[in-house]
Formats: structure tokens, sequence, C-alpha cells
């Protein structure tokens, strides 16, 4: 049984995260910059993959960042090819002009 996504930050830095026996088994990669979520990076474990569970983790997040009122900011592959795939979904929530 899985459990279910935390968020874990500290000083703005962190990551949505599934934990499986106090093993991280999957997580996305965030940091928050005034009205903006930065995503850097998406991973899911080994056994884990092709089940639906980065897409949990994007569902996570999205919600968090609309409950929050920020802009995300997809570095991340994952992220950035869910966007661009169903702009409609998350036009409201990408930040299409932040440049680092």
């Amino acid at each position: 049984m899985m459990n279910a996504i935390q968020l874990k930050l500290e000083d703005d830095k962190g990551a949505f995260v599934i934990e499986e026996s106090g093993e991280r088994i999957a997580e996305m990669q965030i940091a928050l910059r005034e009205k903006n979520m930065i995503v850097f990076h998406t991973e899911v474990a080994e056994h884990l993959k092709g089940q639906g569970i980065a897409k949990k983790l994007l569902d996570e997040m999205v919600a968090y960042a609309r409950e929050k009122q920020l802009k995300v900011v997809p570095l991340c592959a994952y992220v950035r090819a869910q966007f661009e795939r169903h702009k409609e979904v998350y036009n409201d929530i990408w930040s299409q002009d932040w440049h680092h």
C-alpha cells in the first residue's frame, strides 16, 4: 500500500514525496520564489515506473500551486512535457515568461 503524497519544505526548497517503509520511492523537487514554484526534477523508483505515480505527483503539485496562487516554472522535462501536451489544463498556472 502506497502512502499519501507529502510536501516537505525547508527554506522554500523541497519536494512532493511518496515514502514507503521510510524509503522515498518518488519525488518532485521544487523551490518557491516569490509567487513562483520552480519544478526541477521528478523521479520515481524503477519498480514503480509506468504506474502513473509521476502523474499523481504532478496533480498534487498543480493543486498546491492553484491553492497558493503560484505560477509554475517547469524546468523538469516531465512536467514541461505535460504542460505542453495539455496546455488547456495548465495554462492558468504555467509561467511561460520566467527566465532564470
